[in-house]
C-alpha cells in the first residue's frame, strides 16, 4: 500500500528493518535534546504528516529496547493516528524510569504501525448472548 507523506524532518522516511517488521521507526525531530525526568511526559515531534486512506489508522507503539533498557514507553500506547489527520505526528514519551532520559534530534523513539480498522454500528438490544465466561473480566479466565 502506498501512502503520501510529507517530512520535515531532516531524518530519512520511517522504513521496515526486516521484511517481517510490523512496524516502522519514528525519530525524534528536535531543534534541542528533551530531558525527561522521572515520571515526567513530553510530546516528541517527528517532523512527519501522513494521509491515510479511510479505513486504515497509525498505531504509535513504544520500541521494546527503549521500554526494557531506559523504561520510556508511549504514554498512550498505542496512540492513533486517524484517516482524516493531517497535522503532524507527535510521540507522547513517558519515562518511568528512576533516571533521567534525553531524547536527541534523530533518535528512534517509537514505532508506527498501519493497521485496518472497522467501523462499527451499534445495534441496542435488551439481552446479549450467554457464554460460558459471562461478566467475569479482568483475570476471570486465568489460572487458579
Amino acid at each position: 500500500m502506498k501512502i503520501n507523506i510529507i517530512n520535515k524532518s531532516a531524518h530519512e522516511l520511517p522504513n521496515y528493518e526486516t521484511l517481517a517488521s510490523a512496524g516502522m521507526d519514528l525519530r525524534a525531530n528536535i531543534s534541542e535534546s528533551i530531558v525527561l525526568q522521572p515520571l515526567e511526559r513530553s510530546i516528541v515531534k517527528t517532523g512527519l504528516f501522513i494521509e491515510l486512506p479511510i479505513g486504515f489508522e497509525a498505531q504509535v507503539r513504544p520500541r521494546s529496547g527503549l521500554a526494557a533498557k531506559k523504561g520510556i514507553t508511549v504514554l498512550n500506547a498505542p496512540g492513533t493516528v486517524d484517516a482524516d489527520y493531517r497535522g503532524e505526528i507527535g510521540v507522547i514519551l513517558v519515562n518511568l524510569s528512576n533516571e533521567p532520559f534525553t531524547v536527541e534530534n534523530g533518535e528512534r523513539i517509537a514505532q508506527l504501525v498501519i493497521a485496518r480498522h472497522e467501523r462499527a454500528e451499534w445495534n441496542e438490544v435488551d439481552i446479549l448472548s450467554d457464554t460460558v465466561r459471562g461478566a467475569g473480566g479482568f483475570g476471570s479466565t486465568g489460572t487458579k
